[in-house]
């Protein structure tokens, strides 16, 4: 298994070196003109017959390694958001750099015939993916896939983080405003991990967290918790007057404070405040609270068209280490909000930090077999701009990764070596289940297939003897080595039960990181 770790790594690893080496020896230029294989447009042609702009003929043939897909094992093609724009100068460029990663691509599957899909998700929001296969738009005609909200792509962009969002919920964020920022929340949401934390604070005259239950901490910022987050912002409705210097003493409070726990993330911290203006730059409380270390950012969404109270929130955003933005729209909300991320990307990059980091295990929507769609899991890893004029500032080109199949994983395990009673499982950083003898996915009733929306199952789910997380905890805390555990097992067909004392046995992948699995 640890072999097949680094196998996989490595792979990663020639894809990153490869597109910081393009990217170092390419000159942006803001008229090129440059016709890619648009994964949406490919082989479509008009009502002429003729093929369609970014639309070539691109060859597709079903291959067996990709359950009878079908796919192009020569080349990439390249994905954009349906809010993007094809031929932006940004997205041109960045896929004519990137188009030499594909004898990368070749080569990884020539070394690797295990390997599936291999990949380039850019920061400027295009996805480049190995083989190339056709991307089907829904009924509305939409992609809402977006490569920078994805799991992989957020674990490998930045370090963990606490997040305390404020939201004004003043009367004069009535109507569409208040739309806007709700929308706004929710893609902040999208952008955090498994590896972050986070709370959501409203505020008029006065504090109105978005769950009371929750109030004066952290929670971990799972699929689970966000999900619940979500339903209660629906809740929120805006009266009264904006007092910020409330809201603002209270999200200092709560990260000094979990951050003295020893819990959360023990990174950065950031405060996300979300108004349509604010009145001072509160400079007393920054004295206060940040000044002059500065540990926790300050993000800034300027909500609406007026920029009256621009420069207070501008100043707020500068005098921090953070970033100013103004939405307008919903339409401005996604790109607006991944704004932030390059800038707590810039430590990572300045310190040349790449970091390999591995996911829970996951439903694939590509592939499936005959228990339906496919567990995986994904390596990944961020590129950096080498460029001189760029280094110093910390630019992030986006993140390379590939996908591994569960079974992958289980086909390593030499269970001969392990005796009757004894099975191998690894898990993440987070405690999350990569592979587990007993990891059994949701199906959907009445039927005996997995649900597309499984979500990972954490090992004290499945590991229930450990009624005290002593495993767990050791494994999430890197802790090697061997000890026992008192656990109880049935016999004679579960009409016994007995005690007895099972040896466990714990260790690390080679060049192991906090993020890789255990």
């Amino acid at each position: 298994m640890e072999e097949m770790f680094h196998k996989k790594s490595e792979a990663v690893r020639r894809l990153v070196e490869a597109a910081e080496e393009a990217h170092l020896k390419h000159e942006f230029d803001a008229d090129l003109q440059y016709e890619y294989f648009n994964a949406v447009l490919i082989n479509e042609r008009d009502k002429d017959g003729n093929f369609l702009e970014l639309g070539k003929e691109f060859i597709l043939a079903p291959n067996d390694h990709f359950n009878n897909l079908p796919v192009n094992i020569s080349l990439s093609d390249v994905q954009v958001p349906t809010n993007m724009y094809n031929k932006d100068p940004a997205i041109v460029n960045g896929v004519y750099w990137s188009e030499s990663l594909n004898k990368v691509f070749v080569d990884n599957f020539d070394r690797d015939p295990s390997l599936i899909w291999q990949y380039f998700g850019s920061a400027k929001g295009f996805f480049r993916q190995y083989p190339g296969i056709k991307w089907e738009p829904d009924e509305n005609g939409v992609i809402a896939f977006d490569c920078r909200n994805r799991k992989w792509y957020i674990q490998a962009a930045t370090s963990p983080k606490d997040v305390v969002i404020l939201v004004d919920v003043s009367g004069s964020m009535k109507g569409l405003r208040l739309t806007i920022a709700k929308q706004t929340v929710s893609s902040i949401l999208d952008t955090l991990g498994d590896d972050d934390f986070f709370n959501i604070i409203a505020y008029n005259e006065e504090l109105h967290y978005v769950e009371p239950c929750l109030n004066g901490t952290l929670v971990q910022a799972d699929r689970t918790n966000k999900e619940h987050f979500r339903e209660h912002l629906d809740k929120l409705f805006a009266k009264g007057i904006g007092m910020l210097d409330i809201a603002l003493n209270e999200a200092f409070n709560i990260l000094s404070d979990f951050n003295h726990t020893g819990q959360g993330s023990i990174c950065i911290q950031a405060i996300m405040l979300i108004t349509d203006g604010a009145v001072d730059t509160y400079d007393t409380i920054f004295a206060k609270y940040n000044w002059p270390d500065r540990k926790v950012r300050i993000f800034t969404y300027l909500i609406g068209r007026e920029a009256a109270f621009a420069d207070n929130l501008k100043w707020m955003a500068c005098a921090n280490k953070g970033f100013f933005t103004q939405i307008s729209t919903l339409a401005d909300v996604q790109e607006n909000v991944m704004e932030y991320l390059h800038v707590l990307s810039r430590p990572k990059v300045i310190d040349q930090e790449h970091d390999v980091v591995w996911t829970e295990a996951y439903i694939d929507s590509t592939l499936a077999d005959d228990q339906g769609l496919v567990l995986m899991t994904t390596v990944a890893m961020p590129v950096f701009s080498k460029q001189n004029e760029t280094r110093s500032k910390g630019i992030l080109l986006g993140v390379v990764g590939t996908d591994v199949p569960v079974k992958e994983l289980l086909k390593t395990i030499p269970k001969y070596k392990l005796g009757i009673h004894g099975y191998a499982f690894a898990i993440t950083n987070n405690g999350y289940i990569l592979t587990h003898p007993e990891l059994r996915p949701l199906y959907e009733e009445g039927k005996k297939r997995r649900k597309p929306n499984y979500s990972s199952v954490d090992l004290s789910e499945v590991e229930w003897e450990d009624r005290d997380d002593v495993l767990r905890n050791a494994m999430v805390n890197r802790k090697t080595g061997k000890f026992s555990m008192e656990v109880k097992k049935t016999v004679d067909k579960g009409f016994r039960c007995g005690a007895l004392q099972r040896p466990w046995e714990i260790f690390l992948p080679r060049e192991c990181n906090h993020r890789r699995p255990t």
